[in-house]
């Protein structure tokens, strides 16, 4: 009996993973990831946030390990207190510090007054003697035009009736001209067969 035969099949090879880091407002999110693409994918960025240097690796075992035991899933982490991410925003202006200091109920809303409506100059009217003069014109060629267009067509309509009566009078004549000629014809025929 011949000696059985192991196969060993490779194993896929498990993807090794990284976390990442984008900042997200006033928090950082975090996803476990194969690779960069995978990571945009989960923040749902269309932009390559690591080549404007907005995404990159972390490897600080403390933050990294929330997101190893879910890869894919975005975990946010804030930044810091309310009151670190608001001294990151720097010193406001007086006038709001002021009210900032104010109780609630001090703070009082001035009545919006209705908008002043801004005081417009009179016009004159402007001169319409040059339009008037540029309508009675076209008005007077519109006319003459029409005129001109129906003298045209009575004298198109004479002439066709000229044509007509000439036609007329040309097909008459050649036709009594060739029964003549067919007439003079077999006459002259005749008086050569004799």
């Amino acid at each position: 009996m011949p000696a059985a035969q192991m196969v060993v099949c490779p194993m896929p090879r498990k993807q090794k993973l990284k976390v990442f880091r984008t900042a997200a407002g006033f928090h950082d999110a975090y996803v476990a990831a194969p690779s960069r693409k995978a990571a945009l994918a989960a923040w749902g960025s269309k932009h390559d946030l690591f080549a404007s240097g907005a995404a990159e690796v972390v490897n600080d075992p403390e933050l990294i390990k929330e997101s190893l035991a879910q890869p894919g899933v975005v975990f946010h982490r804030s930044r810091g207190t309310a009151e670190e991410q608001l001294a990151a925003l720097g010193p406001a202006p007086k006038a709001k510090r002021a009210k900032l200091r104010e109780e609630p109920a001090q703070i009082s809303h001035p009545a919006k007054a209705a908008p002043r409506k801004k005081a417009v100059p009179e016009k004159s009217k402007p001169d319409r003697s040059a339009l008037d003069e540029a309508e009675r014109i076209l008005a007077a060629l519109e006319k003459q035009h029409a005129e001109e267009q129906a003298e045209m067509a009575q004298r198109e309509a004479e002439l066709e009736r000229q044509r007509k009566a000439l036609d007329s009078r040309q097909s008459r004549e050649i036709t009594q001209q060739r029964l003549n000629t067919e007439k003079l014809r077999a006459s002259y025929e005749r008086a050569m067969r004799n």
